[in-house]
């Protein structure tokens, strides 16, 4: 039994969550969210309140059923307040910038990096903070993880691209390793 999927799901005013040819449309404030729902599982609109059940007792549905619980609360968050991911750039000579709908990154290769901002997703520089906001949970985690991945934080310096609060343990190196056993 999913712990998650047995809560109905509250429907905040303002909000339009519906369920048409197994497609999920929630419509709010921030945007129109869609997201087709597995024939394993349904979800039923009633009273202010989402439901998702599982359509058969197979090891698919129960899987899927608190997974597309989590997707409905999320979608409904997310079209009332945005998601945000804060990246913080650490580097000397390391630095971003905001051209349009494409990040620049320079950090440390022989060229720039050019990532093209998702439909949906609104990227802001300050500094050496990048802040990826927008409606999708799914699409804002995405592409601050893709953001990230072009150059990691490094543990002996710590220079990369991290997420804000992320704590990257630092290694000694060699001179404090070598000092110590001499």
């Amino acid at each position: 039994m999913s712990r998650i999927g047995k809560r109905p799901i509250t429907i905040p005013a303002g909000t339009d969550v519906s369920v048409v040819s197994n497609e999920l449309v929630v419509k709010g404030k921030g945007g129109t969210l869609k997201k087709m729902v597995h024939p394993a599982v349904t979800i039923a609109i009633a009273n202010g309140e989402a439901l998702v059940t599982p359509k058969e007792k197979s090891r698919l549905g129960r899987a899927l059923w608190g997974t597309y619980a989590a997707h409905v609360r999320n979608m409904i968050a997310g079209v009332n307040t945005p998601f945000v991911k804060k990246l913080q750039v650490e580097g000397i000579g390391f630095k971003v910038e905001l051209s349009g709908k494409q990040l620049k990154l320079t950090v440390g290769f022989s060229h720039p990096v050019m990532l093209t901002i998702p439909e949906g997703i609104t990227a802001v520089v300050e500094k050496n903070i990048v802040t990826v906001s927008g409606a999708d949970k799914e699409a804002v985690g995405q592409f601050a993880a893709s953001v990230r991945a072009v150059k990691k934080p490094e543990p002996y310096k710590g220079k990369g691209i991290r997420y804000e609060g992320e704590v990257v343990r630092e290694k000694q190196g060699k001179k404090a390793a070598a000092a110590t056993t001499a």
